[in-house]
Parts: structure tokens; C-alpha cells; sequence
């Protein structure tokens, strides 16, 4: 029987398995989405890897590693183009968070720090936040990870200045 972490974990690595085969050719050209968008669900504080990224630091969608055996988050210098920036980290309050409250709490906050850092904006750059877990939040880890990437392809070198 599969407990609810073993179904999370398998439904992970199906969807993260289903998007690099999208996303990496494995289906043809017409059938592949021109517009790749993330939320608040797409990586989270469990993903292996994520918890090494810093702020400004980029990286690469999840993938699964043959050598690591899981689906796994690579630092990539920006300079290569990157999937994915870190530009900054919240940490939610202390005090009775419902799951919904703190997703919008990282929505709310990761766009002003976007506003903050781009006062002018970045046309054709969107936000996602990296939230904790059940298990991570239950473990004291309060902190929100706010992310940029390009819905039509890799960041820049100048998009992630």
C-alpha cells in the first residue's frame, strides 16, 4: 500500500519526468508547449538540491539523475543561461498559517521584492515562489525562496543582471 508521501513522491517524479520529456524533445516539435508556466507546486523545499541555492544564484528545472537516483536542482552559472533565478527569501511570521494564507503571503511578498529589485519591470519574465512543506514547516523552516524565470525559454545573462 502507498502512504501519502510515497504517492506525493511518485507524482513528483511522473510530472517532473512528463515535463522534461516536453520540454527536452522527446515528444515532436507541434505537440510541445511554446509557454512553460510555474507556480508555487512546480519545486518546493524537499526538491533535492534547492535548499543550496542562494540569492541571485540560478538554476536548472528538476531533472532526474541517473548518479543521485531522484529528481534532482543544479546550480547553473546565470552567465549559461538558466531555467530559474533565486532573487531573494521571505520569512513568513510566526503565528497560525493555514496553507492558503501562506501562499498568498509568498505570492504578495515575492512580487514586491520582484517590484523592489525592477522597479521598471522585466517584460517577458514571471515569478514563482518556492514555499515549505508540511514536513519542512513542522521542522521550524519558515523561509520562501522568490524565483524569475522566462515562460518562453532560458534567462538571459542580461535578464539576470
Amino acid at each position: 500500500m502507498i502512504n501519502s508521501l510515497d504517492a506525493r513522491l511518485v507524482g513528483r517524479v511522473a510530472g517532473t519526468l512528463l515535463a522534461a520529456a516536453l520540454l527536452g524533445g522527446l515528444v515532436t516539435g507541434a505537440s510541445r508547449p511554446s509557454l512553460v508556466l510555474k507556480d508555487d507546486r512546480f519545486i518546493d523545499a524537499e526538491t533535492p538540491g534547492v535548499l543550496t541555492i542562494e540569492a541571485g544564484e540560478c538554476f536548472d528545472d528538476p531533472a532526474y539523475d541517473v548518479a543521485y537516483a531522484d529528481v534532482v536542482v543544479f546550480y547553473r552559472p546565470c552567465v549559461e543561461g538558466a531555467d530559474n533565478q533565486s532573487y531573494g527569501f521571505l520569512q513568513v511570521p510566526e503565528g497560525d498559517w493555514d496553507e492558503a494564507r501562506v501562499r498568498e503571503y509568498a505570492w504578495d511578498g515575492c512580487r514586491g521584492a520582484q517590484d523592489r529589485r525592477w522597479p521598471n519591470g522585466d517584460p517577458g519574465v514571471a515569478l514563482y515562489p518556492v514555499l515549505p512543506t508540511a514536513q519542512t514547516w513542522a521542522d521550524g523552516d519558515r523561509t520562501v525562496m522568490c524565483v524569475r524565470y522566462r515562460p518562453t525559454g532560458k534567462l538571459s545573462a542580461t535578464d539576470t543582471r
